[in-house]
């Protein structure tokens, strides 16, 4: 049996989901039906919103499903129904119980944005930057009732850079994500997987974000502070205070540099150079209240009376 011949229902929500359909729905497998978690207020106006996977399977035509949970026997019943042969799961967002995992004929699928067993739960993009680990990836597993802890089927790698962010790492596995979950279906089309159980004394927990994970702390090092500018952005972002006021953190790089932490030690148009318990931050793109994202040089060009050495920013609240 080929791929194409296998009917495939694909689950999933966000953007990282979205960019996996669309590389399914060009490659031609066929899928008969889309799953997307409801919609949900957005916005300033609490507007109600598409997910991006339901928008791209809207505009291909393919059928979307967006229950509640997937806990009841009627919702069961019609995923049952549609006599899929596999289910593909990418940040779906909702759990899949037994009864479920059990409908279609080669299982579930799922594509995880990390090198299992490392970084198990819901943010391991942002946790493998800020741990500071020198790789990521996607890893192909067939899924079972624990949180990410069915065999795996394929691995694939990238290095994570000193400049990679929580977008950029976001993206550049959102690409590659696609091509190793086409190469497992092809492999169970085949009936040429081959599972690898995992090591559960390897594994990590990549907690949800919130707010609270991306506030400076400038006791910790300036190293530290670098993964959390970076792993932060482009959310929650990294946030300190100044003159009582938030200050978002952008971008930054760590520097040689010495003095109470949070003192401010240099200004230019380089950038705010900033103590830390260890080392020193320079901050090179932040935003003010009420304003847009700016490098420091613009900043420093229109409020210049407001950094000045000497100074000292708060941690974040």
């Amino acid at each position: 049996m080929k791929a194409s011949d296998l009917r495939i229902i694909f689950a999933g929500t966000p953007e990282f989901a979205a960019a996996h359909l669309g590389a399914f729905i060009e490659q031609g497998l066929n899928i008969v039906a889309v799953y997307s978690q409801p919609d949900r207020p957005a916005g300033r106006g609490h507007k109600l919103t598409q997910s991006a996977v339901k928008q791209l399977a809207l505009k291909h035509g393919l059928p979307v499903y967006q229950p509640q949970t997937l806990k009841n026997a009627d919702s069961q019943a019609e995923m049952a129904a549609l006599k899929p042969d596999l289910l593909v799961v990418v940040a779906y967002g909702l759990i899949l119980p037994q009864a479920v995992l059990d409908i279609p004929r080669l299982g579930c699928i799922n594509s995880h944005a990390s090198l299992l067993p490392r970084w198990r739960g819901a943010a391991p993009i942002q946790r493998a930057i800020e741990a500071g680990d020198s790789e990521s990836g996607v890893t192909v597993m067939q899924m079972e009732a624990g949180l990410d802890t069915g065999p795996m089927l394929l691995k694939a790698t990238t290095p994570i850079s000193s400049e990679d962010t929580g977008g950029s790492l976001h993206d550049r596995l959102a690409m590659i994500g696609p091509t190793a979950v086409t190469a497992v279906i092809d492999q169970l089309a085949k009936g040429e997987a081959a599972p690898e159980i995992q090591d559960d004394s390897l594994a990590t927990y990549a907690h949800k974000l919130g707010k609270s994970d991306a506030r400076i702390d400038w006791t910790r090092s300036a190293t530290e502070l670098d993964r959390i500018v970076r792993a932060f952005n482009p959310w929650p972002l990294a946030h300190a205070r100044w003159n009582d006021q938030p200050l978002k953190i952008w971008a930054a790089r760590p520097e040689a540099g010495a003095g109470a932490a949070g003192e401010v030690l240099a200004v230019d148009k380089s950038g705010l150079l900033v103590a830390c318990g260890e080392g020193a931050l320079r901050l090179t793109r932040v935003q003010l209240p009420g304003g847009k994202p700016l490098a420091f040089a613009d900043l420093y060009n229109a409020r210049r009376d407001h950094f000045t050495p000497g100074l000292t920013l708060e941690n974040g609240q």
